[in-house]
């Protein structure tokens, strides 16, 4: 039985990066994970991914590109206000201005960039860098 399917999924996709594959398939699908994934395809993470029906809730396809050196799911899931980003930047970013955090908003799924931007807080989901 899956407790965290962001953590699980994320698990995948660094481990089928860290061993060289092209690309990974990562189940279940869910709204939570192909919002995550589209946000690291904007941020050029990952390449193209698509969703496979297989009738049990499907499951994503994702082209893997060399350009991460770790994705993360983190848990517990704080809660952040819009002037802490930078507390939590530094705890799981390598740099400053290096690789993002990804965040749960009332406006959606977003990077830490787009809420600072935005004048919002949230939840910490994952970080990739």
């Amino acid at each position: 039985m899956k407790q965290d399917i962001l953590a699980d999924e994320l698990s995948a996709i660094d481990n089928a990066r860290s061993i060289g594959k092209q690309e990974v398939v990562v189940e279940p699908a869910s709204n939570l994970i192909k919002n995550v994934l589209h946000i690291m395809q904007k941020e050029e993470y990952i390449g193209l991914f698509e969703k496979i029906d297989d009738g049990k809730g499907g499951k994503f396809k994702v082209q893997l590109k060399n350009t991460f050196n770790e994705c993360k799911a983190i848990k517990p899931r704080f809660s952040v206000d819009k002037g802490e980003f930078q507390k939590y930047e530094k705890r799981y970013l390598p740099a400053r201005g290096f690789g993002k955090l990804i965040l749960t908003t009332s406006q959606g799924i977003m990077t830490h960039d787009e809420a600072r931007e935005e004048g919002i807080g949230g939840k910490l989901l994952a970080y990739v860098y």
